[in-house]
């Protein structure tokens, strides 16, 4: 009989747990992933809440949103959105704490929780502040950039001094002892002084002999002014053509060293003549005992 050979196994093939292992970057790659699946939450969280606050921004001034606005505010806080550092440029002389006051925000506060609208008008509402922009840098840098005005002149107001700028706008009455004599700033008196300063100074530019014995400029009535010179002279002005009754009286000064005499008032009102009272006379005893003036005052005339 024909031998009969059995047929021989195949061989055995590898362990497909062997062949499907993994290889080492694959396992880096599966742990990024799981590592990478919750910044992307916590960043498209982030885009969500920017975007609210944009949307906030753009209807900053609605008390309607003020609801809104908190509840942003204490969603960004749980997720560390509050203000760390407040950052200010342009501060010389607006006080800090008050400036503070008037953001209405503080380190340690949800950075979304406030209207940036709304604190840079009260920040403008201070007197130093010319302009000012507020802005929030998230994720906790609150920016601040303030202009402040320059002062121009005191004001002395019913015994109250006070800076005032260009426009007459009130600065307010921080350290105006030390600015006045830092800045060498004129001084005016009296209800509507701030808003005619600039103009009067103005006028003053070309009669440095004038301004230079200028002690206070005194607004009468709101209508013109007086001049108290450091002589103790008043002069007065008219309400109209200031400049040429000043002329005037640069040409009195120059052929009459008028300012440098013992004179009382030098009254400019009239365009047509000077009118120039002297100082009185030092009182004198009569034979009777009676104390004796003279004459109640003098009066010159000079034609234009």
């Amino acid at each position: 009989m024909p031998r009969v050979t059995k047929p021989q196994p195949a061989p055995r093939m590898a362990s497909s747990s062997v062949v499907d292992r993994p290889s080492r970057g694959d396992m880096v790659m599966r742990r990024f992933r799981r590592f990478l699946r919750p910044l992307v939450g916590a960043f498209l969280l982030l885009i969500v809440i920017f975007g609210l606050s944009l949307v906030l921004r753009s209807a900053d001034r609605s008390d309607s949103l003020g609801g809104v606005r908190t509840a942003l505010g204490e969603l960004g806080a749980s997720m560390g959105l509050t203000v760390r550092t407040i950052e200010v440029t342009g501060r010389e002389n607006t006080p800090e704490p008050m400036l503070l006051r008037a953001l209405g925000i503080a380190v340690g506060q949800p950075i979304l929780g406030f209207s940036v609208s709304d604190a840079r008008s009260r920040v403008l509402a201070l007197g130093w502040v010319a302009d000012a922009v507020v802005e929030r840098r998230l994720p906790g840098t609150l920016v601040v950039r303030l202009i402040e005005r320059a002062p121009f002149a005191v004001w002395q107001d019913h015994g109250r001094y006070r800076l005032i700028d260009r426009a007459g706008g009130v600065m307010g009455d921080k350290n105006v002892a030390q600015t006045a004599h830092d800045l060498s700033l004129p001084l005016v008196v009296g209800d509507g002084a701030p808003d005619a300063a600039t103009e009067l100074f103005q006028e003053m530019k070309p009669f440095p002999e004038i301004t230079d014995r200028l002690v206070a400029a005194v607004r009468i009535g709101q209508e013109r002014w007086n001049l108290v010179l450091k002589s103790g002279a008043t002069v007065m002005l008219p309400g109209e053509n200031q400049d040429d009754a000043l002329a005037r009286l640069r040409d009195l000064n120059t052929r009459l060293k008028l300012l440098d005499r013992p004179v009382q008032v030098v009254d400019l009102r009239l365009a047509d003549r000077v009118v120039v009272r002297p100082l009185p006379m030092p009182a004198a005893a009569g034979a009777s005992g009676k104390t004796s003036h003279g004459a109640d005052s003098s009066v010159a005339h000079s034609h234009a």
